[in-house]
């Protein structure tokens, strides 16, 4: 959805550890928290280092852009799907709905806008329940007037699957690292 250069500004708290990870065998003073996070607007998994003091939520936004970070200390680097913690993987999917919901302007206008990926597939399949019936329909449907919203989706396109589940979906299978062309999530 963006280029690779723009680098996320927010990210959301999936799990907080004060102490670090618990199989970091170095002593306790040695230890930094360390915070799981992933991006508001690209689903980048990071792992954040909060600032000396400062205790983090899950749910909560964070400020992780060039400026002034008031509660990120420092970003430690990208992380897979097999580092998160079992809280980190919990809450996941709802912090995946969660910035579904915010952006979904943006999210329809993919479904406005996607082109096909040769002569054969069209980006619109690579969507977990959109095969080429659908696909067509939503080109068809689109070519008339562009959606406004995931209901305007389902009102005008007959037997459509939600949307914003198979979004979802598909941002989880991407950040799994089941899926060889990336839609939503930076590499």
């Amino acid at each position: 959805m963006q280029s690779e250069q723009e680098k996320e500004e927010k990210a959301i708290v999936l799990d907080f550890l004060p102490y670090g990870y618990p199989f970091d065998t170095r002593p306790i003073h040695l230890k930094s928290p360390i915070a799981q996070a992933i991006g508001a607007e690209k689903f980048t998994l990071l792992e954040l280092v909060p600032k000396k003091g400062v205790f983090l939520q899950p749910y909560e936004e964070v400020y992780i852009g060039e400026a002034k970070r008031d509660k990120i200390h420092h970003i430690n680097g990208k992380i897979g799907m097999q580092k998160l913690t079992q809280t980190g993987r919990a809450e996941l999917e709802h912090v995946v709905q969660q910035v579904v919901d915010e952006h979904e302007s943006s999210f329809v206008e993919f479904f406005n806008k996607a082109q096909p990926l040769s002569t054969r597939m069209h980006v619109l399949e690579l969507l977990p329940g959109v095969g080429k019936k659908h696909m067509w329909e939503i080109v068809e449907e689109r070519r008339g007037e562009p959606f406004t919203s995931f209901a305007d989706m389902r009102r005008r396109v007959k037997l459509m699957p939600d949307p914003k589940k198979a979004v979802v979906r598909r941002v989880l299978e991407e950040l799994e690292g089941k899926e060889k062309h990336h839609l939503f999530v930076d590499r």
